[in-house]
């Protein structure tokens, strides 16, 4: 019975987790695709395969000097407070917006997660 129990609350989690990415995808959609392509641009850099990712770590985009001097990853808790307030994350970041709902950035970073 607790076996079953766990079982059930893991496919509930994982339906919950492809439910964030979906909503993220949407979100993406509208807020980010502009800008962040399959391929790097001028406008910004590619986001496939950013989760885990040195920050500011592609070679065939120019990060602002806050970006470049970021150490670490891009973990869910850097992407999420990069999300919340670019500005405040790396002053001097070409990021113009933000995506202001908790929710919609754990959605966003779920969806990140998925591209490759």
């Amino acid at each position: 019975m607790i076996r079953t129990a766990l079982a059930l609350a893991a496919a509930l989690s994982l339906g919950a987790g492809l439910a964030h990415a979906a909503d993220g995808a949407k979100i993406f959609q509208l807020q980010c695709k502009t800008c962040h392509q399959a391929k790097s641009t001028p406008m910004g850099p590619s986001l496939a395969g950013v989760a885990g990712r040195k920050i500011a770590g592609l070679t065939d985009f120019t990060y602002s000097a806050g970006l470049k001097a970021k150490a670490g990853t891009w973990t869910d808790a850097n992407l999420d407070a990069f999300l919340a307030g670019p500005a405040k994350f790396a002053a001097g970041t070409k990021m113009p917006a933000s995506v202001a709902a908790a929710a919609d950035r754990t959605a966003v970073v779920a969806y990140l997660k998925t591209l490759k």
